[in-house]
């Protein structure tokens, strides 16, 4: 038998799914048959990929159900799916226990901090950080005497104002973007092109957002600057 054939017992070792699902998936179409053969079904890479794809989407909230619609579309929608579905960074999330966090915010700021998704409970007493870069700049302005409960405002304010730059971006992307694409039929060269959207987005939406950001940046310190000195001339 070669090593890439799996009986379903060795498919369930090794990917970690439970024979009782996996013959649930086969039983829902989710799951191409095994290749028989005396009797004894054999299953290869395919199988073992498939089922990594069903835990992936699961992982996203993806019921069974919707699960195979997607399939049933083939690889295009899955395509699109996972362009969407895909974080807009990169960035490693950094893990923490209850002593370093606390080392870093302060014991009163934990609660407050994990309210605005700056940090996330896992149990145990770890905590993972999301983005660590977001997590430095905070540590950075407070290193310039500014109080960390006013730093969290301010990051509270930043997360007010990026949810409303997302939407704008979602909505233009789904008025502009995907419905036209629609008039074309929902076949593969339209998920292949909606995908490829959803890619070119990413950059585009980042740097819109920082070049904005500077220009109104400028504009306000150049403001602020004036009314500084005003106020000490006076």
């Amino acid at each position: 038998m070669s090593t890439e054939e799996l009986t379903i017992d060795e498919l369930a070792r090794s990917t970690g799914v439970t024979v009782r699902n996996i013959r649930a998936h086969q039983s829902r179409g989710l799951l191409p048959p095994p290749e028989v053969r005396a009797r004894t079904g054999y299953y290869g890479p395919e199988h073992v990929a498939r089922l990594e794809l069903i835990r992936e989407l699961q992982a996203e909230g993806f019921n069974l159900n919707a699960i195979g619609r997607l399939l049933e579309h083939g690889r295009e929608v899955l395509g699109f799916t996972r362009s969407v579905l895909s974080p807009f960074a990169d960035e490693e999330p950094e893990h923490l226990d209850r002593r370093e966090l606390e080392e870093r915010l302060g014991s009163e700021a934990v609660a407050r901090a994990e309210a605005l998704g700056l940090v996330v409970a896992l149990g145990d007493d770890r905590w993972e950080v999301p983005s660590p870069s977001l997590l430095r700049a905070g540590e950075e302005v407070v290193a310039l005497g500014v109080s960390v409960d006013r730093a969290l405002t301010v990051l509270e304010e930043i997360n007010r104002s990026s949810q409303a730059v997302a939407e704008a971006f979602v909505r233009l992307f789904r008025e502009e973007v995907l419905r036209p694409l629609e008039q074309g039929g929902d076949t593969p060269e339209h998920w292949a092109q909606a995908a490829a959207a959803v890619e070119r987005l990413r950059p585009l939406a980042s740097e819109a957002l920082l070049a904005g950001f500077q220009q109104v940046m400028t504009r306000e310190v150049e403001r602020a600057f004036g009314e500084e000195m005003a106020r000490r001339r006076g």
